[in-house]
């Protein structure tokens, strides 16, 4: 039985029902057994091999769904909950030829944005770069709202917007894209290169931290994005986390916090360890954060993939055990590589000798442990990572700044061809465990996304736009704020069968309104500090 064929029996089906009070949900469940059939294609599962098979199990899981929908005790707030939960498991990924394209058009981007901003576009309002402390007339260094605000919104259609639509309407785009992309960025410092520049030791200090907080905005751009935009059908499947091995988009998300955290961590800075009480303040808001979200998903019925961490474990615990363990284990910067390579190793022997098959199986006893055993057993290879990051934060950006940019680029290519052997000889990536292909992979991207924001070295001037600023400054609350607003847009809006037009407004109207509060807070002077 072909899927038309199908489509149209079930459509008989629901016709059945059309002259009770369901006929308004008969449609809905109509695109959702669409959305299931493309789902399979996508997700190359035995769609091809038994059609039939296939398509009678999407058409059992639909009618589940919708027995669910009409139980008149059922009272969830959301009642989409398994079918969100579907959309989002047994994924495979991308290719990592995409992942190096799409890690080339945001900081492209962004190198850009400079360039036209040291054409003196908006010369005026770069020429100085905004403090935490308000003057007197209640503006930041005098600038007017205006006209900050104007550059905000131009920073978010040269950065913000078309990053969105990467991720969406011009995937299949993101190859010729990237190559143009690059070819222009060239052609922008060769123009830039031929008149008079000299580089001061001052100036490339400054340019290096600029690059870091770049690199961190243009992780927590992506992110934000992406944690909305995956819950629609406009955004490709294979951009999302993965289910067990594979290489997409978002299974780079924890470990580029991971890796962004140690490289400006205080141990790559050499500065003193802090005392047990500092620990424990600095770590108890990822605590606080991780049970919130505990309690949050729970009281809402929210959707949660398990395989992901496990049934209580979040990104916050992550972050939380890397830090205790760090605080805990406190050794000088130049032994941390040497430390967290011994970790990732021991951690993949490990991972070979049978652990990997324990934490891939969907076998789960009734303890804490076994529940959330991804999330537990992951926190070594977070922790090896961590590891590395201070060691190469502490040579690359806290040392000798001169050979910076190549170092840079040639630690790029090796943690790539590394991240190619490993997952050819070892084990494939798998973001599910952390292994150590998986940290490679992180290391391989990131580094990538670094080495292209240097290229901004060669282009005089300021060398941060107003969006990198105001994102810049708030993190935390910016993570938080698009957190927020996820939530409420999946509570209120049954994103899997919105239209894409619809999809793509809301995703819009969400980045722009991510973006002019992130401004707002940073214009005003306000950062978000637990204590």
């Amino acid at each position: 039985m072909g899927a038309k064929r199908l489509v149209a029996h079930v459509k008989y089906l629901f016709d059945l029902f059309k002259a009770t009070h369901l006929s308004a949900e008969s449609d809905k469940l109509l695109i959702r057994l669409e959305i299931e059939i493309d789902l399979g294609r996508i997700c190359k599962k035995t769609y091809e091999t038994d059609e039939r098979s296939f398509l009678l199990k999407a058409l059992f899981r639909i009618l589940l769904h919708f027995n669910a929908q009409m139980d008149p005790l059922r009272n969830s707030f959301n009642p989409n909950k398994h079918l969100k939960e579907e959309f989002v498991s047994n994924l495979t990924g991308s290719s990592i030829l995409e992942i190096v394209s799409l890690s080339t058009i945001v900081p492209a981007l962004i190198v850009l944005r400079h360039y036209v901003c040291a054409k003196g576009l908006y010369g005026p309002l770069h020429a100085k770069k905004i403090t935490s402390k308000k003057e007197k007339d209640g503006t930041i260094d005098g600038r007017s709202w205006r006209i900050y605000m104007s550059t905000l919104v131009m920073d978010f259609l040269f950065i913000v917007l078309p990053t969105l639509l990467f991720l969406t309407v011009l995937a299949e785009w993101t190859n010729i894209c990237a190559i143009c992309l690059i070819l222009l960025l060239l052609f922008c410092i060769g123009d830039k290169r031929s008149g008079s520049y000299s580089e001061r030791g001052s100036d490339l200090a400054y340019s290096v931290r600029a690059n870091v907080s770049a690199y961190r905005v243009y992780m927590m751009i992506v992110t934000c994005l992406c944690i909305l935009a995956v819950d629609f059908t406009i955004y490709p499947r294979r951009y999302a986390k993965t289910e067990t091995y594979g290489t997409g988009l978002m299974d780079l998300g924890v470990g580029s916090f991971v890796l962004a955290n140690s490289l400006v961590s205080r141990q790559a800075r050499n500065v003193s360890s802090m005392k047990w009480k500092t620990v424990l303040q600095s770590t108890s808001p990822m605590i606080i954060l991780g049970v919130g979200r505990l309690i949050f998903t729970s009281g809402v019925d929210y959707q949660v993939h398990v395989g992901e961490y496990g049934v209580h474990w979040n990104f916050f615990f992550t972050l939380a055990g890397v830090s205790l363990l760090t605080s805990l284990i406190n050794i000088h910067s130049r032994y941390c590589g040497i430390l967290g390579l011994s970790i990732l190793i021991g951690y993949q022997l490990w991972l070979s000798s049978g652990l990997n098959e324990f934490l891939l199986s969907n076998e789960r006893a009734n303890n804490l442990f076994s529940q959330n055993k991804e999330g537990v057993v992951s926190i070594f290879g977070y922790w090896g990572m961590y590891l590395v990051g201070v060691q190469l934060g502490n040579f690359l950006f806290f040392g000798n700044n001169r050979r910076t940019r190549m170092r840079v680029w040639i630690l790029a290519v090796i943690f790539w061809l590394s991240t190619i052997i490993l997952d050819r000889h070892v084990e494939r990536v798998s973001r599910r465990m952390c292994n150590l292909t998986y940290v490679a992979f992180v290391l391989a991207q990131n580094f990538q996304v670094l080495a292209i924001l240097v290229l901004s070295d060669f282009i005089p001037g300021q060398k941060t736009s107003v969006i990198e600023e105001a994102f810049d400054r708030n993190l935390l609350g910016s993570f938080l704020l698009a957190n927020i607003m996820t939530g409420l847009i999946n509570m209120s809006v049954d994103t899997i069968s919105t239209s894409s037009i619809t999809a793509l407004a809301i995703l819009v109207g969400y980045a722009f309104i991510l973006s002019i509060l992130s401004g707002f807070a940073a214009f005003s002077g306000i950062k978000l500090k637990f204590w």
